[in-house]
């Protein structure tokens, strides 16, 4: 992003935190522009150019009882509905077009030693992100708030590969998804390092379809092991594929949204998105 992109970023990020903190009392466009140091008309503007909502209606996006209604209605039929509710637009399910494969004992044992991985740093409507590929697939991606830090986390996912800087096809039919309507999308592999019960919590994170919520206890009970919350919230905060994987869709049962790996600002951010890019289909 250009200086005065990451300075409108910055705006809507301060924007979205002091509504995550204050939506209680349901701040009004005045308070919120205030704070920002912003004019009520200038903040009004900017922020319905990035999330495509005004900030009123971005605040019930991610107001607890918005998220409580949310998780109420789809409480019975989310995952059995899934499939009816995503065949067209941006409403279309990640599992239609992500297909996840595993790495070898191999390749998951040696850190890598076998890989050949070319990483690239790319701009997304939450700020700058990282993303990396093997011939496979995409095996990372992060939000890069800090670049030589998360190359660094890379790094560490996979200390003997090879590493190369350098943009390829696979990275960027991954990175589609931030732009266009995901009846567009080609299908997006990924060749992900992870335990098998990690790789059925990533992959059952793919059948929530966007704008909608899951809770910890509900991938529990997809993956018939109802009394595995904890562990999951361990896998899904393992995350190593942000986004794609939406790890951001799964909140507390009492409506909190709970932490991030990428920060909980982030992933208001995300969720408030989404809910705006439904509501306009």
């Amino acid at each position: 992003m250009n200086d005065q992109e990451n300075i409108n970023y910055g705006r809507v990020a301060a924007a979205i935190d002091y509504i995550r903190e204050n939506f209680r009392s349901q701040p009004d466009l005045d308070e919120i522009a205030e704070k920002v140091h912003l004019s009520p008309f200038h903040f009004q503007r900017l922020f319905t150019e990035w999330a495509g909502t005004s900030p009123k209606k971005f605040l019930q996006y991610i107001s607890i009882a918005h998220a409580k209604k949310m998780l109420k209605e789809e409480q019975a039929t989310l995952f059995e509905t899934a499939y009816e509710t995503g065949l067209s637009g941006t409403s279309r399910l990640h599992d239609l077009f992500i297909h996840i494969e595993g790495m070898t004992p191999a390749e998951y044992r040696d850190g890598g030693k076998s890989l050949a991985i070319n990483y690239s740093f790319a701009e997304s409507p939450f700020g700058n992100i990282l993303v990396a590929s093997t011939p496979k697939g995409i095996c990372y991606m992060a939000f890069a708030d800090d670049a030589e830090q998360s190359f660094e986390a890379l790094r560490k996912q996979f200390p003997h590969a090879q590493f190369r800087q350098v943009v390829d096809m696979i990275q960027q039919n991954a990175l589609y998804i931030f732009t266009q309507d995901w009846k567009n999308l080609g299908q997006v592999k990924l060749h992900l390092k992870g335990t098998d019960f990690q790789l059925k919590v990533w992959e059952t994170l793919l059948k929530i379809p966007l704008g909608r919520l899951a809770t910890y206890g509900t991938i529990a009970q997809q993956i018939a092991q109802p009394h595995a919350a904890r562990a999951v919230g361990t896998a899904i905060g393992s995350n190593p594929v942000a986004y794609l994987i939406p790890c951001h869709r799964v909140i507390q049962s009492t409506g909190i949204f709970g932490g991030y790996m990428w920060g909980p600002t982030r992933k208001t951010a995300i969720i408030g998105w989404e809910a705006a890019k439904t509501a306009m289909k």
